[in-house]
């Protein structure tokens, strides 16, 4: 997949002012329009987890009815029979773990997310979603399809060594056990990839270097250092994916401890990597996020939800000339949280891995906090680097 150069910005609907997908959700898609920004990214859409990750939903396909404008609307029983036959490679399942509700529920999300969508593209806006890699331990996916995972009491996903944990990092996520994927012929990530297509227009694969090879971590263990290195599907699962779905319209997240093999596994796949430009200012002359080093068949953040913002990582109070600087990039597509846009520190980060911390996916727009001005600005600057 070849992207256009083009502009877009990172906010998850939970950081909307109100957190759903009433007005203001309408009116942030008008700003995004008229800021130049042809792509509107968000974090998965899947119910979050008792800290409000969604990255650690109880399910890969439902979608969270807390972010519902009207979450009491009636729906038809015309409608839910059409739904639960379309989704039913999945949605019996959810209905089963989470309850009487669930399919009303999952109606209602289709309906309010699929005409703020179409808005947003008789706009000249497109959706960026994006797919955790692994699930979570006893949710739906895992309690229904036990088959498909390695045994939690053997072995857990995790991270190995790098610079930013001397331990690794303990995820406790259930590993996929990939010669009885490869058996089914993938078909339940095909399933996931079918309905993340069904709700946006591009989507990111987070830990995409899981599918190269993944950190294997015993159950046991004290700290992710006692882990070791597994082969993962490799082509096989996209090249399946692509026979029953076509081209993927996929973003892969090729951050972190990055060998060889996962740039081949991208490149073979021609899928665009990503680099983030507070990371440009440090390291070796082949830091791969120096704007020097960057390619076309890429994308550039200027931070992520994962780390400090722009402002709050500098330490500067203009951050303007950074996301020019970014803008600049030969990338085809650059993408700029709100809180850079506002110039917002620390304090409006998204998250902080590995840490249990009240303000971890909480932050939130003011009402009328991003202005004409500030979209003004950012169409200058998507125009001056051609993206506009």
């Amino acid at each position: 997949m070849r992207l256009e150069r083009s502009l877009g910005v990172q906010l998850h609907p939970t950081s909307l002012p109100g957190g759903r997908l009433g007005p203001e959700a309408y009116a942030f898609v008008d700003w995004l329009a008229a800021a130049g920004a042809r792509w509107w990214q968000v974090l998965p859409l899947n119910p979050p987890d008792e800290f409000g990750s969604p990255y650690a939903s109880a399910s890969a396909f439902a979608c969270w009815n807390g972010l519902l404008a009207d979450p009491d609307a009636p729906v038809a029983p015309s409608d839910a029979r059409a739904f639960s036959k379309r989704e039913r490679s999945w949605l019996a399942d959810w209905e089963a773990f989470s309850g009487d509700g669930a399919v009303a529920e999952q109606v209602r999300f289709g309906r309010e997310w699929g005409a703020l969508r179409s808005y947003a593209a008789s706009r000249g806006v497109r959706v960026i979603g994006d797919v955790p890699i692994y699930v979570a331990a006893g949710g739906c996916d895992h309690a229904a399809h036990p088959d498909l995972f390695l045994p939690l009491d053997e072995v857990t996903a995790g991270a190995p060594p790098d610079d930013l944990s001397a331990l690794g990092q303990l995820w406790g996520n259930p590993l996929y056990d990939w010669e009885a994927m490869a058996r089914t012929g993938y078909r339940w990530w095909i399933d996931r990839m079918r309905r993340v297509l069904e709700l946006v227009d591009l989507y990111r694969i987070d830990h995409f270097r899981g599918f190269a090879a993944y950190w294997t971590v015993p159950a046991n263990a004290e700290s992710a250092r006692d882990g070791w290195w597994s082969p993962g599907p490799g082509a096989a699962l996209f090249r399946a994916a692509e026979a029953d779905l076509g081209p993927l319209p996929v973003i892969a997240e090729d951050l972190g401890v990055i060998t060889p093999d996962v740039h081949a596994l991208r490149d073979d796949l021609d899928f665009p990597g990503m680099a983030v430009l507070i990371w440009a200012f440090g390291g070796l002359p082949d830091n791969p996020h120096r704007l020097e080093n960057h390619r076309e068949n890429q994308v550039v953040y200027t931070s992520t939800h994962d780390t400090d913002t722009l402002a709050g990582f500098t330490g500067k109070h203009d951050t303007w000339p950074l996301i020019e600087r970014a803008l600049s990039s030969v990338c085809a597509l650059a993408i700029v949280p709100a809180q850079d846009v506002l110039g917002l520190g620390s304090e409006a980060r998204m998250n902080r891995p590995g840490e249990v911390d009240d303000d971890n996916w909480r932050w939130r727009l003011e009402p009328g906090e991003l202005t004409a001005a500030h979209a003004t600005r950012l169409r200058a600057a998507a125009e001056a680097s051609g993206r506009s």
